[in-house]
């Protein structure tokens, strides 16, 4: 991410080979029943893995949209802000996007836009490795981006790597969640959950960040 004056811009890694097992087609939710997932089936072709991200088509052929639709408002029918914003978040789902870059990015900005972040996307146009470290706070000893300038968090946010990001950016401080008095707070889930809990307050939940 990068300062571009009155907004910050955030590159967003559009020349990679597709990750599996990874958040770039999955996200975790709170249900009645804790911590659960959402993964996003891609269409598994003879060299899916050496094929750049954006390239990587969505699998439609099984019901799974339904499924997680029915998921989601089963998990957040109750929240305080979920019915302000069901109807949009779901007409990006049922547009059906053909790769998982459109739908990844149609639905970041629809969280960014509807909380509230100053950030512009920028899809990166050539792959580069991390050069360096960044020492700017709270980004210190992260990796770091010399071509685009910019501190590298491709590798950092992973659902099998140690979630340190998470404390540094003071992202597990408690806001109200539906199911909490149950299992309690729980991090590391969609930004869906701040969103359909805090509703226009998500903004100021991060800004403390």
């Amino acid at each position: 991410m990068e300062n571009g004056g009155s907004h910050a811009v955030a590159y967003v890694e559009a020349c990679e080979n597709y990750q599996k097992q990874s958040y770039r087609n999955r996200c975790h939710f709170y249900s009645a029943s804790g911590m659960q997932s959402l993964t996003f089936p891609v269409v598994h072709e003879n060299g899916t893995h050496t094929l750049p991200i954006s390239e990587i088509r969505v699998d439609y052929s099984r019901p799974w949209l339904q499924q997680h639709k029915r998921a989601i408002v089963s998990a957040y029918r109750t929240s305080a802000y979920f019915e302000y914003y069901q109807d949009e978040l779901f007409a990006i789902l049922d547009r059906r996007p053909e790769t998982l870059w459109e739908l990844n990015m149609s639905v970041i900005r629809f969280f960014i836009e509807k909380i509230g972040i100053p950030v512009e996307l920028r899809p990166t146009g050539t792959f580069s490795l991390s050069s360096g470290k960044c020492t700017e706070a709270p980004w210190t000893g992260l990796p770091y981006n010399g071509e685009y300038g910019a501190c590298d968090l491709r590798e950092v946010i992973h659902p099998k790597r140690p979630d340190d990001i998470m404390d540094r950016l003071d992202l597990k401080k408690p806001y109200f969640q539906v199911f909490a008095r149950k299992y309690g707070f729980i991090t590391n889930l969609s930004v869906m959950d701040l969103l359909f809990n805090e509703g226009p307050d998500s903004i100021s939940y991060l800004v403390r960040i």
